[in-house]
């Protein structure tokens, strides 16, 4: 894997996944891989979580563990179907079963796509997009993002806070639009960062102090616009 196949050059910018796991581990590996490969990736460790976020976010695919104690994978599938403003979004189907009976029956019941574990996380990547680009799903973009007394416009590249228009240079807001279009997602440093001759990224850590002030409450205890250590920033 590149180390600079981050979420600013990947072709998943601006598309939003949900991985339903109940194992920790993986649900983990997979949204630190796929938050690399540049999508917005949310966990869900059971079925009834899974239910919840996709009434409250729209999702660009779901990607379901079918093995999972309770409601297996399969059911979330004949209900997501079934649901009038989900049956359009895209499922990718893991199961450690592989007998063709069980793809059969993951795919009669609407599923886009079917793996078998273990998997390469790079095949799963590829198969999110072929998915994504078959199926005609765009990317959805926020217009805004309110982060607690401040707004941000993501095409007009404007903050305000508390209504009061708050200066912002260009790098600052190129950087601000980045992270809020990878939004719960760590952005590295270097990934941040335009200028090349900059390795060090020490420019972007400047622009983030700049930010923080205008952004936070507490800019020595920043609410909204993290430090991940050893990766970069991650706009929470």
């Amino acid at each position: 894997m590149s180390s600079r196949s981050g979420p600013v050059a990947g072709a998943g910018v601006g598309r939003h996944l949900l991985i339903v796991d109940d194992d920790d581990r993986i649900r983990e590996l997979l949204k630190e891989f796929l938050a690399r490969e540049g999508y917005r990736v949310t966990g869900a460790a059971h079925a009834a979580a899974a239910r919840r976020l996709m009434e409250l976010i729209e999702f660009d695919l779901v990607v379901l563990d079918v093995m999972m104690p309770g409601e297996s994978g399969l059911e979330l599938t004949t209900w997501v179907r079934n649901k009038a403003q989900l049956s359009r979004t895209p499922v990718l189907l893991l199961t450690a079963r592989g007998d063709p009976a069980d793809r059969i029956e993951g795919l009669s019941r609407g599923a886009d796509d079917y793996m078998s574990k273990p998997f390469e996380p790079r095949e799963l990547a590829l198969r999110i997009d072929a998915i994504l680009r078959r199926t005609g799903v765009k990317p959805i973009m926020p217009r805004e993002i309110k982060l607690g007394p401040a707004l941000f416009d993501l095409e007009r590249l404007e903050l305000t806070r508390d209504g009061a228009p708050m200066r912002l240079t260009e790098a600052e807001a190129q950087l601000l639009k980045t992270l809020a279009l990878n939004a719960h997602a760590p952005v590295e440093r270097m990934d941040l960062s335009p200028d090349t001759a900059d390795i060090t990224g020490r420019a972007v850590d400047v622009q983030v102090t700049r930010l923080r002030r205008k952004l936070e409450v507490d800019p020595k205890n920043p609410r909204y616009l993290q430090t991940v250590r050893g990766i970069g920033y991650m706009l929470a």
